[in-house]
């Protein structure tokens, strides 16, 4: 039985003035915080706490023996607030930034009473969330690891939000229609050549295609709620550690003490590679300890729930014990 612990944040006061009584769940792997350096872990979009052990949904990285060492670290997962995970939901989610959810983690990790972390590292729009907590607390973190993400959230970003704001309250099966049209985003046309090649589904008449995204609509469906999927949408739509003055970001990225590995996917049409290399020249115009890496894959934005080898071998020298950036931070 999985182990899901609470903080409550109470009259927490989010940008725009609203008043929140805020219940942020977390789940703990690996050894006793304080006993070791410690990664904070961000989940995506329709992710959660379980990052490792039964049903984690990033094993293959995270636990005994592997890239991110359970047996040498410590590792902390909040749920963003409002996600159904542990804690309750929240219907005014527009009155909530990207930046507030990065305010209530900071808190939580004030309560634990975690004064450095030696890495946080997610993906989506929890690597953006990294952004966001690094712009307020630039000194907290040795070594940030943004995966196919940005600081900010694209004209397309916000295209494809405001479809998905569409499709959340107007649509009929709203989480089931949402889901089908974000696997288009998650994906590439090169990754559904290959996975499915004009194949139909017998069965059902249908192409596998429409079969396959028919599942991944009924599958989410079954396990999100509503309100979650809404308020993470538009979450995703705020990402911006500037507020809206693009000419600030430099002056901000600057003041982050800890090194900057930027990871890309180069098929990726959520976060394009073009975007995060962009970022990456910005970065090293302010900052020398930034780093650009790439996840080379067919498979689209969701690559870095895929291409787990590839993700272990790029950011192997950031976690190996053996690593003096390690032995330094312990």
């Amino acid at each position: 039985m999985k182990k899901i612990d609470k903080i409550d944040v109470l009259n927490f006061k989010s940008y725009n003035g609203t008043i929140f009584d805020i219940e942020l769940t977390y789940e703990k792997f690996g050894q006793p915080i304080g006993d070791a350096p410690i990664v904070l872990v961000n989940h995506a979009l329709t992710g959660n706490s379980t990052v490792s052990g039964e049903g984690g949904w990033w094993n293959p990285l995270i636990g005994d023996n592997k890239l991110i060492d359970t047996k040498f670290y410590s590792v902390l997962a909040f749920n963003f607030p409002g996600n159904g995970y542990g804690s309750k939901l929240i219907d005014n989610y527009n009155d909530l930034i990207l930046g507030d959810i990065a305010k209530i983690f900071l808190i939580g990790l004030e309560r634990l009473n975690i004064k450095t972390l030696f890495a946080m590292i997610g993906g989506s729009i929890g690597g953006s969330l990294i952004w966001e907590i690094a712009a307020l607390s630039p000194k907290l973190c040795k070594n940030l690891i943004p995966i196919a993400c940005d600081w900010k959230s694209s004209d397309w970003l916000i295209a494809n939000t405001r479809l998905q704001h569409q499709i959340l309250n107007n649509s009929k099966k709203p989480i089931h229609d949402a889901r089908i049209h974000a696997m288009l985003c998650y994906r590439s046309p090169k990754s559904f050549e290959k996975k499915f090649n004009r194949t139909v589904n017998e069965d059902l008449g249908i192409f596998n295609v429409e079969s396959w995204l028919l599942h991944h609509g009924e599958k989410l469906q079954k396990r999100f709620q509503l309100s979650s999927y809404k308020l993470m949408n538009h979450l995703l739509s705020t990402a911006d550690i500037t507020n809206k003055n693009e000419c600030k970001f430099s002056e901000i990225a600057s003041k982050i003490i800890g090194n900057i590995y930027i990871v890309s996917v180069d098929s990726d049409l959520f976060f394009t590679d073009y975007q995060n290399r962009d970022t990456f020249y910005k970065l090293c115009k302010v900052k020398e300890n930034v780093f650009f890496k790439t996840i080379k894959s067919d498979h689209g934005h969701d690559a870095f729930l895929i291409e787990f080898n590839q993700l272990s071998d790029l950011l192997f020298k950031i976690f190996s014990k053996k690593s003096s950036a390690v032995s330094l931070w312990i």
